[in-house]
Parts: C-alpha cells; structure tokens; sequence
C-alpha cells in the first residue's frame, strides 16, 4: 500500500541546544594578515556568521515560517522522501516538480511558491540524501535514480502529465526525468545547463560563446576542491562537517558567497537557515555522496527544453552546443542573478518558468 504521509518539522530542542553550545566553543584557526579570500573563507566574515547563529538567528521562528506550507513523506525504493505540494487554485494548472541542487535544499523555491501556484501545482521534493529526505542508506542514489524515484512520486500524487524544473544537480535530475518518463514530461526547465567544449561540432561561437568555453576549460583543468572532495572521499569530509558546526557554516556559506551575483546576495538568516536543515539533519555525508554517485554527465532530453542563463552562475551555456543535445524551445539571459536564482532574483526566475510551460502548446 502506497502511504503519503503529512509531515511537521519539529527538531528537538536538545538538538537545537548542543548547536549553541558547539559553536561557542568553536576553535579558531589562525588567518594571515590580508589574505582576503586568497586561502579560502575569510576569518572575520565565517566568525560574524557564527556569532549571528549563535546569538541572533531564531530556528523556532524559521520552523514556524517552514510549516505554514504543506510538506509529506512517502517511502520510494526504501528511502524516506520528503517533499512540500502546494496547489494552485486552478484545479487544472499543470504541475511541476522543482528540484534543487547542493548545497541548497527545498529553501530554494520559498519566495517563488506563491507566484508559481497562481497557474501551476508544485511539487518540491527534498534529494535523497538531502535534508528531511536524508540520509540515504546504500549505494546507486545518482541523478538517475533520484529522477525515477520522482516519476513514482508524481504517479503516487496523481499527476499524468507534469513539467520538470531545476538547477544544479537538480538539472541533472529534470533532463533525466525527461529521459525516464518522456510520456509524462511535458518539457524541462532548467537554470544551470553545462555546455562542455566540443571541437569536432560544427558550429560557428560567438567572442562571448568563445569566452563562455574558456571558463569551463579552466575548470575542467583545475577541479574545484569541494567537488573533487565530495567526489572522491564524501565519508571522510562528512566526519568534519557533520562534527563542527562552523565547518558546516564555512562549507556552504563559501559557495553562496562565490556563486552568487553580489547584487542580488542571499540574505544572511536564510543561508543560515539553509546551513541549519544540513546540521540538523546530519546529511553533510549522505548529501556529498550525490557527487560520488553522479559521475558521468547528462546525454540529452528527448522533451522541450527551456533554458534561463543568469549572467552570475558557475558557468554559463552556450546554444549552439546545447542546441547539438536537446530541444531547445525557449532562451532567456539575464543580467542579474547567479546560481542561486529562485532565492536572489525569484520575480525573475518565476517569470521565466511560467513563459516557458505556459508557452508549450498542449501537444508538446
């Protein structure tokens, strides 16, 4: 018997005093004189997120906000998912199932469930591995599978025909639910869409396309080091994070910091909120480990595909290469935003959702 069950967040309080405690006794490393961000995260900015943590961010007040929505859990494969399902008021708005990537969780998606459910139901799951759907508890949880476990969900929910949405490892997830349920998948919209250089494709770039292949070029020559970590030894950096509250902080807060489009910054108290649902669900491991699993890249999408490049991101795509592997119907570029869209420029990205699965005619 298939069983979708109401779900409340309630962290014990015990929990939520040896987090104060922990980061008041946090130790310190020592930092050179004007380093700046030359060795990584800077000592006075990690401390000043620290002692907001501790002293003046409210988790109560957070999970009081979180559990206005409506969240579930249902067992797919014998893992725990947790998701929240809002409805809109037209009873026949298509849904859509937005994923998020790491180090973000379902937070993502806060400031544009409102606009969203106006035309569509949503659905906003929790990775496997990833914060109330974690820990994961054996191997093979990749992309993939996370995508087949989403068309289960979407089975379970009722919906027959539904579009997909995400960035970063949620990409990944979308266009692979577009491969594993093409039927059901009306089309993929995707913030985050790496296009790798292909020398033997015969397409004529742009300077800017050109300059957009030169930065993935230096990535893929020099690996970053949280995800040559994550990739190869996730149990070994998860006994740090998972022990030290400020290392969680650090870990995370360092890719908000440099992903982000410093016009349009995260507020503090929400990546804190952020950096909490890790710490207190201990899935600094079991999240990192989606990194290990997913090793190999996408190859295409058989459903129309919508792309939003913000100007701030990783990475930005490059058309005529993606056009060489999906269905691209719909383009945007914006100037504001990172890789964090929905939470830095939300009226932005909801908007680029709704042109897109608004504009796909009902035979797409």
């Amino acid at each position: 018997m298939t069983v979708i069950k109401p779900f409340r967040i309630d962290v014990p309080q015990a929990d939520l005093d040896d987090l104060a405690d922990r980061l008041s006794r946090t130790r310190w490393p020592n930092e050179l004189t004007d380093a700046g961000w030359d060795y990584g995260f800077p000592l006075a900015r990690l401390k000043e997120l620290a002692e907001h943590w501790r002293t003046r961010y409210d988790w109560r007040a957070q999970e009081a906000r979180l559990n206005e929505l409506p969240h579930f859990t249902t067992e797919i494969e014998g893992q725990d998912i947790h998701f929240v399902h809002v409805r809109s008021p037209r009873p026949d708005a298509l849904a859509l199932i937005l994923t998020h990537g790491w180090p973000g969780s379902f937070l993502e998606f806060l400031d544009v469930i409102e606009p969203l459910s106006r035309d569509f139901h949503l659905v906003i799951p929790s990775i496997p591995g990833f914060g109330f759907s974690g820990p994961t508890h054996e191997r093979g949880w990749d992309v993939t599978r996370v995508a087949r476990a989403w068309a289960e969900l979407m089975d379970r929910l009722g919906y027959e025909r539904y579009g997909a949405q995400g960035g970063d490892f949620g990409s990944g997830i979308s266009t692979a639910l577009g491969s594993v349920a093409p039927e059901r998948v009306v089309g993929v919209h995707v913030n985050y869409l790496p296009t790798r250089p292909a020398p033997d494709a015969d397409v004529t770039l742009t300077a800017a396309e050109e300059a957009r292949l030169d930065t993935v070029r230096r990535l893929m020559a020099n690996r970053p080091p949280y995800q040559a970590l994550q990739a190869t030894t996730p149990q070994t950096l998860g006994y740090a994070l998972t022990d030290s509250p400020v290392g969680q902080l650090a870990w995370i807060a360092e890719r908000f910091a440099q992903w982000t489009d410093p016009g349009t910054p995260v507020p503090d108290e929400r990546i804190l909120t952020d950096v909490s649902l890790y710490w207190l669900t201990a899935t600094a491991a079991s999240s990192a480990r989606l990194t290990r699993e997913s090793t190999r890249g996408g190859g295409g999408c058989p459903v129309p595909l919508g792309v939003a490049v913000f100007a701030h991101d990783i990475t930005l795509s490059v058309r005529p290469l993606a056009e060489r592997l999906y269905d691209i119907r719909h383009w945007s570029e914006f100037e504001r935003g990172g890789h964090f869209a929905a939470m830095e420029v939300p009226e932005l990205f909801a908007g680029d959702v709704r042109d897109f699965f608004l504009g796909l005619s009902p035979t797409s």
